[in-house]
């Protein structure tokens, strides 16, 4: 076992305090991870209040890890020391399935092991990257290409996955028109990408205030929602929705912007039930469906799709002291776009 310091959630709701907890042994296809940077993902903030339900304490949270492996096991292929890697939100999978076969972990017939706030199949709970080193087997480990520094990578472990599949599986691309509901952690990513990818690019936000930095990461357009002419004026607009924002919304209104066949692909995942009216998928072919981050060969392709293109999270560094301000501040939506920790301050 290593001791690590970490900072760690002692209960729910509870301000984020240093404390250390212990990584296993680096087994026969382990490597152990020195910690550079860590995200903060509003999921982190959701499961350390419980708002998704009851949760594992003290709970270590962060899924968007980018370190330098410094210790491999005998059995290691993979990664040698010295390279520059990245942890997303699983460490395991029971491997047998179908969909882990096929390289969709993430939909594991047995379910996942996140990285943190779970139980991996030794039985232990997981703890996540707002640590100083983790240890986390080879075949859930990816490579950071060199085009890409650690801080604005370590966001794409998470905001950069989840916006890179559901565009690439409902075929974002040139001829396509592609709209992003909230342009946060998330929808940043997700502008920068569908610009990348070769569509064209709306952004719908509440209001304008972002409006600049939409069309500086890749928008073509941008439209407040709280202006009900936007609704009116987008009938019938849109390939794809990418909605990233974890509220009840009126549904109805953003199908209407879908054109026939169109889809709106959910990556937000809000703590309430929400409703959708049945007589808003009736009409031309309309489809409401979701998607849940990416497995680990296309988290490996959208690393190196962004390294390729450029794409780096827009990130503000901050020190691990700062990380319960940090908090509040995703709540009230006062960030652009990412929080990293710098874990040389834990």
């Amino acid at each position: 076992m290593t001791t690590v310091a970490a900072y760690a959630a002692p209960a729910a709701k509870a301000p984020l305090e240093r404390t250390t907890i212990e990584r296993r042994p680096v087994g026969e296809s382990d490597v152990l991870i020195d910690i550079k940077f860590a995200g903060i993902c509003h999921s982190d903030i959701h499961q350390a209040r419980e708002g998704w339900g009851e949760a594992i304490f003290p709970m270590v949270p962060g899924h968007e890890i980018a370190g330098v492996v410094s210790e491999v096991g005998p059995g290691v292929t993979k990664f040698a020391v010295g390279d520059r890697v990245g942890v997303g939100c699983m460490v395991d999978s029971c491997r047998e399935c179908d969909n882990c076969k096929a390289g969709l972990e993430q939909y594991c017939d047995r379910g996942p092991t996140w990285t943190y706030n779970a139980v991996g199949r030794d039985g232990e709970p997981t703890y996540g990257g707002y640590a100083e080193k983790i240890v986390v087997d080879e075949n859930y480990v990816v490579r950071v290409p060199d085009g890409l520094s650690l801080d604005v990578a370590a966001p794409l472990l998470c905001a950069g996955i989840t916006t890179y599949s559901p565009l690439k599986r409902w075929n974002a691309g040139p001829g396509k028109r592609v709209a992003v509901v909230g342009l946060g952690g998330l929808g940043h990513m997700g502008v920068k990408i569908a610009h990348a990818m070769g569509a064209e690019v709306t952004v719908l936000s509440q209001s304008l205030r972002k409006k600049d930095d939409g069309l500086r990461l890749g928008a073509d357009h941008y439209y407040a929602t709280s202006d009900p002419a936007t609704f009116e004026n987008l009938k019938g607009t849109f390939d794809i929705i990418l909605n990233t924002v974890s509220a009840p919304m009126d549904f109805g209104a953003y199908l209407s912007l879908l054109r026939t066949g169109g889809s709106m692909v959910n990556v937000g995942l809000p703590e309430e039930p929400v409703h959708v009216a049945l007589t808003s998928l009736f009409g031309n072919l309309r489809n409401l469906t979701t998607s849940n981050i990416g497995g680990i060969p296309e988290t490996q392709e959208m690393l190196d799709f962004c390294a390729e293109h450029g794409l780096g999270a827009e990130v503000e560094l901050i020190g691990a002291a700062e990380i319960n301000e940090a908090y509040e501040r995703v709540v009230a939506s006062d960030v652009r776009y990412r929080f990293v920790i710098d874990t040389a301050t834990i």
